[in-house]
């Protein structure tokens, strides 16, 4: 590591070198040595034609953005170490198809073995660390990559230690003791969770958060306004989620999480609702006296502990749950669309060209935010560029789609936005919700629904977190199970005694959230197939506050939302419910079963476990989450947050099932290291 600090402080840094081939790099860090005095001229063609042969013989690019051209002779009188960052990445034919960014050219006598070795294992381990390229990618100078060096080197990370998988759901065994530990661990962090919002991307993430939370917040509100019969609507609906995610945004210890309306929060109001009307029972009295019973059974959960209970919840369960939310999303958009397919040959108002409008209008939506997405991977344009395209994507396509279908107004007649075109409750009715008017049976009878309630929060704000919080999301800045459930108590108990919905941390969104904030990088396995790899995530709380400000001030602008078309929104929770669905081991078994054999990818569960036993094990989750989707859906949904909670004690059966040895590969948090592309 001492050379290395000395080669920047030496300044034998070479940055955004415009080169078309690793000779022509090699060439330009020399050259430049020669210049600073550091290489003598008369040695330079020597030095330049032996690495040359070198690279050659072997090349000298070893993956993760790395090439370590080096050369050692005798007319070299010490070691020297030259580091150079490419403007653009090469390829120079890394066995892990990364296009090569980083080039460390090592020269020295040839009695320099020993410090040689020290000099590659040093590299080697630096560019291993996905936090270092980012710092590396984005240092301005050598004193920044100095820094990055020392701090990585040194084993202290500039954004804090790297958050462990479950860490946070290590039990304490006293009263507040995940609260306050949760409180002390991210506390450190807060004034970097400001600064680190201060970013171009975060503007990107921001707008599209948007429309992300503002499409979900109307549209559900619009389901429980009808699952409501009215008492419930888009109005409460955007007020919930401007003033929950504020308050989340502010003091929650993951910020990355956003909360919203749900499907399965959906389906468990519209019960209670349905109950209510059957055994003419005040729905809003009911409604608050749940809500305060959940948000006490919520805030006492979290003082015991209760989320260390998650760590009992394994890849299994968070597939079949995040898979579940992904399938609502995708469902809800393709519902609606052939919902106006329906309406055209029954409603003379809707013909079939506003239908067929609507549909381009929504793929038109989801092609154009998928294709910019994924043009980070793309070769065209320059770097800044390609971030601008894929950062801003999802809001480039909802702005260029609205403007489509406002150049054919009059033309082709659209429906717009179901916004409420001013701001009142649904019904006409005060704000706060007068529960003190309840019957003491009615409240003592409302635990019970409550403690089902209180289930479902559980469970889906913890197993949100678990995937915010996986491994492979690269997080440094730890988490916060039990004090953000506390938050999520409170919140769902004030949200009550003002009759609105209640909400928990919602999946498609807080993983879209997550994502739109990460720098990635594409990764070609030994098997051949890429993946998208995240290197660094801007773990911010400005991105919340903001989202969360601009839907509340959407209030203000309700008679302008109708200039956005539904059939957008439409096109968007299509893309989120897809974008959601990537990544999930799930997903990609099931597409196996459509696969030839023989071109199967050389993943780790393909390469270790019988083909057999991987498509049982997938299909023991598909008949999970088929038997959630029917429960969901019936009169049984009520009990629909047990049969999540039941995905536990299934899992803990699948030994018998199972090989212990191919269970635990198929069920593994982390995938085995070896997958990763190893240095030769």
């Amino acid at each position: 590591m001492k050379k290395l600090i000395q080669s920047c402080d030496n300044d034998l840094v070479f940055l955004d070198i415009a080169a078309d081939s690793l000779a022509e790099t090699v060439a330009v860090m020399l050259d430049g040595l020669v210049d600073k005095g550091w290489l003598d001229a008369n040695h330079l063609s020597v030095v330049k034609a032996n690495l040359l042969d070198r690279e050659r013989l072997s090349a000298s690019a070893i993956g993760r953005s790395l090439a370590i051209p080096h050369t050692y002779l005798e007319c070299l009188e010490q070691p020297l170490i030259a580091i150079g960052r490419l403007k653009k990445g090469l390829n120079t034919g890394a066995p892990d198809g990364q296009p090569t960014r980083f080039v460390f050219v090592l020269l020295g006598p040839t009695n320099a073995t020993a410090e040689h070795l020290d000099s590659l294992a040093n590299i080697a381990r630096l560019l291993s660390d996905d936090e270092f390229r980012y710092l590396a990618i984005k240092a301005q100078n050598a004193s920044e990559l100095k820094l990055a060096i020392q701090d990585r080197m040194g084993g202290q990370a500039v954004a804090g230690p790297r958050a462990a998988v479950g860490a946070g759901l290590q039990y304490t065994g006293v009263l507040f003791g995940g609260i306050s530990r949760d409180i002390r661990s991210r506390l450190p962090f807060y004034v970097s969770d400001f600064v680190d919002g201060m970013h171009g991307k975060c503007l990107g993430a921001t707008l599209f958060l948007y429309f992300a939370c503002l499409a979900p917040a109307i549209i559900f509100g619009g389901l429980m306004d009808g699952a409501t019969g009215g008492s419930i609507g888009a109005v409460e609906m955007i007020v919930a989620t401007a003033f929950c995610g504020l308050v989340y945004a502010l003091i929650a210890g993951q910020p990355l999480i956003i909360l919203g309306g749900t499907g399965p929060m959906l389906v468990f109001t519209a019960i209670l609702y349905q109950y209510c009307q059957q055994n003419s029972i005040d729905f809003f009295l009911a409604y608050a006296w749940v809500g305060f019973w959940t948000g006490l059974i919520l805030v006492i959960l979290a003082i015991t502990d209760a989320s260390c209970l998650m760590r009992f919840f394994t890849r299994f369960t968070d597939e079949i749950f995040a898979a579940l939310i992904s399938v609502i999303f995708v469902y809800e958009a393709i519902d609606k669309l052939v919902e106006i397919f329906h309406r055209a040959g029954h409603e003379p108002s809707t013909g079939y060209d506003v239908a067929f409008f609507s549909l381009i209008l929504a793929l038109g939506t989801f092609y154009v935010a998928s294709s910019l997405s994924a043009f980070r991977k793309s070769h065209l344009l320059v770097p800044i560029a390609r971030e601008f395209l894929a950062d801003f994507g999802p809001t480039i396509a909802i702005i260029s789609m609205a403007a489509i279908a406002f150049y054919w107004h009059g033309i082709v007649d659209w429906d717009p936005l179901p916004a409420p075109d001013h701001f009142q409750t649904s019904t006409g009715r005060d704000w706060l919700v007068p529960f003190m008017d309840a019957s003491p049976s009615l409240i003592f009878l409302t635990i019970i629904p409550a403690i089902l309630c209180s289930v479902l929060v559980f469970l889906d704000q913890n197993i949100t977190a678990r995937l915010v919080n996986s491994s492979d999301n690269n997080l440094k800045k730890g988490d916060a199970y039990h004090w953000d459930l506390a938050i999520v108590g409170v919140l769902v108990a004030i949200c009550s005694a003002f009759g609105l919905p209640w909400l928990v941390a919602a999946t498609v969104r807080s993983l879209n959230h997550l994502r739109s904030l990460a720098t990635t990088e594409e990764v070609v396995q030994k098997s051949g197939s890429a993946q998208t790899h995240i290197l660094h995530v801007l773990e911010n709380r400005v991105t919340g506050i903001a989202i969360h400000a601009l839907i509340g001030l959407s209030l203000l602008l309700l008679p302008f939302l109708m200039y956005i078309p539904l059939a957008v929104l439409f096109g968007l929770f299509l893309y989120m419910g897809i974008v959601s669905m990537k990544g999930n081991q799930f997903f990609e078994r099931m597409g196996l079963w459509a696969t030839d054999p023989a071109l199967y990818p050389r993943t780790h569960f393909v390469r270790r476990v019988p083909k057999r036993v991987m498509h049982v094990f997938t299909a023991v989750q598909l008949i999970c989450l088929v038997v959630l989707w029917i429960v969901k859906t019936s009169a049984w949904g009520m009990l629909f947050p047990l049969f999540i909670a039941i995905l536990v004690p299934i899992r803990f059966l699948l030994p018998n099932l199972f090989e212990p040895q191919y269970l635990a590969i198929l069920d593994a948090d982390e995938d085995p290291q070896e997958e990763a592309e190893t240095w030769s």
